[in-house]
């Protein structure tokens, strides 16, 4: 059974956005799945905008966990499929190298 972590890389801000500062606007992540022996993962990129109105949490209190929260799910999940396929390939190869010589090599 693979377990899958995400975690945020790295973050880009703006300098003022609706009277905020240093507003997120886009955050790279990293979906990271682990079964057994095997790891794989694969990275994303997700783009935000500030509504009028929203809540708003200053950039230096932000947790990992909140900004994770906004990523929409459906980006989390097509992430974890694909890392479960790499893996799937690491555990059961689809193809491998002929057992049999090159035809061109005597």
């Amino acid at each position: 059974m693979t377990t899958f972590t995400t975690t945020i890389d790295s973050m880009y801000t703006l300098p003022q956005v609706e009277g905020q500062t240093d507003v997120v606007v886009n955050a790279l992540w990293t979906v990271t799945g682990v079964d057994g022996a095997y790891t794989a993962d694969i990275g994303g990129s997700t783009q935000f905008t500030l509504e009028q109105g929203a809540a708003f949490t200053p950039y230096d209190q932000l947790t990992q966990a909140q900004v994770i929260g906004w990523i929409p799910e459906s980006q989390i999940t097509s992430a974890q499929q694909c890392v479960q396929g790499q893996i799937d390939s690491l555990i059961t190869p689809p193809v491998s190298p002929s057992a049999q010589p090159l035809p061109w090599v005597a």
